[in-house]
């Protein structure tokens, strides 16, 4: 039982929640809502308005369901939305307009005008002024809140009570104080909680990988040599370098040893057997016999722009460094280049079409002239600097600073090529040297729309290098800037789940798990790739210390080279 008070107060004018149209309550509410809006208002459904409430509005609109309880007071241009509520005593006044679910607790006051000040007049003579509050949706204001004119309050916050708030409050933010100040997101609890689980799954992935990697290695060496998918599975593979490379870098990470049964000295030899003491480059063949094959036997070019010999600038060159060893000779082929015809060789290429591609010829040439200055500083008068400079300085002015990118938009996939070709860009260039992205907001503005594409989603989509893709991009970018790195650690969330339910015992990853075909088989480079890509996304969410494991070679956090400052 709930008396009425000897007052006359009644319970549901200050529990208006308790409300049911159908009571009998709703026909005095049906003639309050008439009067209402025969004053020019705009009444929702299921509104309730206590007949003790003072509401005297210019403009007033109250959405569904919403209410205003006994003793509220609500004066000027007031628009609620669905499902919100005054409580008891509070004050709504001038120019305020809050979303759906906003609830405004008791003895608050969110006043939306102000007065002027002048010294020409008296206080009680002068003009009032409004720039108008605005409340987001699922806001909570909390009992004796003041808010001011000209403050946004944003969606999903929380405004504890007693604060006094005089600036925005953002999304999601707790605020309280006088002046309010944000303490928290409403989300890291629920994030916590998250990373916690999230941490365990990366702590038992990390062991089991480990116990696994001999297993892995052991299932693509066939007749000899390293595979990177076994014959068997996914059709024989013409003999290469990289899944050499491959294998030493996942010894490497997860072993922190050569591949059984090989010497780190035998594996030098393998790996740079092959390279061209007058380019330095190192085409492709076959390793199992490092005495039968010269440089270029296989009639492929050796040029440091394109092809598997390019590419073999990074993975052998960053292979023997983890093996203790380095490549016999400098890459000649890049720091000959004039810085002229550098810029001449880069403005012929296709950066719409072809970003990806001309991404990759600007990591070769960046990773040549890191390696030389590295290994080779006292070979050249330079120090194996080379077209560097020229280099660098046509990648800072030809960056877009809308989008933060090299590339242009292409039919879809509309942002694929360009978001490929500014991973393997940047990796070479800004990563490698430790340098800052030219515009950081731009560029994850544009990945995140990337991230989005439904093709990424599709089995032909879902590969490895798509996903380092847009992680590599997102980690580089995080180090400058904080812009949308919410929605960031959403993706990286979500795609961190997916990666670790692709492993499969003892073989690894398939370059394309969700592939019907040979790309769906699990071999070494995907391996290789997809350990990587589950550190970047862990370390994007700051929870990569749980693997136990980092990477070392070609796609080390960490630049292989960093430019002493004029003077040093």
């Amino acid at each position: 039982m709930h008396p009425t008070p000897a007052d006359g107060a009644r319970r549901i004018d200050y529990l208006p929640w308790e409300y049911d149209p159908a009571s009998p309550e709703g026909a005095a509410q049906e003639a309050r809502r008439r009067e209402l809006v025969a004053a020019g208002a705009r009444i929702g459904e299921g509104v309730f308005v206590a007949p003790g409430a003072a509401v005297f509005c210019d403009r007033l609109a109250l959405g569904d369901r919403t209410y205003v309880a006994a003793h509220a007071y609500l004066t000027g241009e007031v628009t609620l939305g669905a499902d919100c509520s005054v409580n008891p005593y509070a004050v709504v006044r001038g120019d305020v307009r809050a979303g759906d679910g906003v609830r405004i607790g008791a003895h608050t006051s969110i006043l939306g005008f102000n007065h002027s000040m002048g010294t020409d007049l008296p206080i009680h003579q002068q003009d009032t002024w409004s720039k108008g509050i605005v409340l987001g949706d699922d806001v909570w204001v909390g009992s004796n809140v003041t808010i001011l004119d000209g403050v946004t309050v944003g969606d999903h916050a929380v405004v504890g009570a007693g604060a006094v708030v005089t600036r925005d409050v953002p999304d999601w933010a707790v605020v309280a104080g006088n002046p309010a100040r944000v303490l928290r997101d409403r989300r890291a609890d629920a994030a916590a909680a998250g990373a916690s689980d999230l941490a365990a799954e990366l702590r038992a992935f990390g062991d089991r990988v480990r116990d696994q990697a001999g297993a892995v290695l052991a299932r693509c060496f066939e007749d000899g040599r390293f595979v990177d998918r076994p014959a068997a599975l996914a059709g024989p593979r013409r003999p290469a370098v990289r899944p050499w490379a491959d294998a030493v870098e996942i010894a490497d990470l997860l072993l922190g040893a050569p591949p059984a049964g090989f010497e780190a000295a035998d594996l030098v030899r393998r790996l740079t057997h092959r390279q061209d003491p007058v380019t330095g480059l190192v085409p492709d063949g076959d390793l199992a016999d490092a005495g039968l094959a010269g440089p270029g036997t296989d009639g492929e070019p050796l040029d440091p722009f394109d092809g598997s010999a390019g590419y073999h600038v990074l993975s052998v060159g960053y292979a023997v460094r983890l093996l203790g060893g380095r490549l016999p000779h400098p890459v000649h082929a890049v720091h000959r280049l004039s810085g002229r015809d550098l810029v001449r060789a880069l403005e012929a290429r296709d950066w719409g079409a072809g970003a990806w591609g001309s991404g990759a010829a600007v990591d070769a040439v960046a990773t040549a002239c890191a390696l030389n200055i590295t290994d080779f500083a006292d070979r050249f008068d330079d120090g194996g600097v080379g077209p560097l400079y020229p280099l660098l300085g046509w990648l800072t002015a030809r960056a877009d600073p809308a989008t933060g990118l090299w590339g242009a938009p292409q039919p879809a996939p509309r942002w694929l090529q360009a978001v490929n070709g500014f991973y393997r860009l940047t990796r070479g260039t800004y990563a490698q040297l430790g340098l800052p992205l030219p515009y950081p907001d731009a560029a994850v503005g544009t990945v995140l729309e990337h991230a989005a594409d439904p093709h990424l989603a599709t089995p032909a989509g879902y590969t490895a290098c798509n996903v380092l893709d847009v992680v590599h991009p997102l980690w580089l970018a995080a180090r400058q800037t904080s812009h949308r790195r919410a929605e960031g650690a959403g993706w990286a969330r979500t795609q961190l789940r997916r990666a670790l339910g692709h492993w499969s015992d003892g073989a690894g990853f398939a370059f394309a798990p969700d592939d019907p075909g040979p790309d769906g088989v699990p071999g070494l480079q995907g391996t290789e790739m997809w350990l990587a890509i589950v550190w970047y996304l862990a370390d994007l969410l700051g929870l990569a210390d749980s693997l136990g494991y980092r990477p070392r070679g070609v796609h080390s956090p960490d630049p292989l080279v960093r430019l002493a400052p004029i003077g040093a």
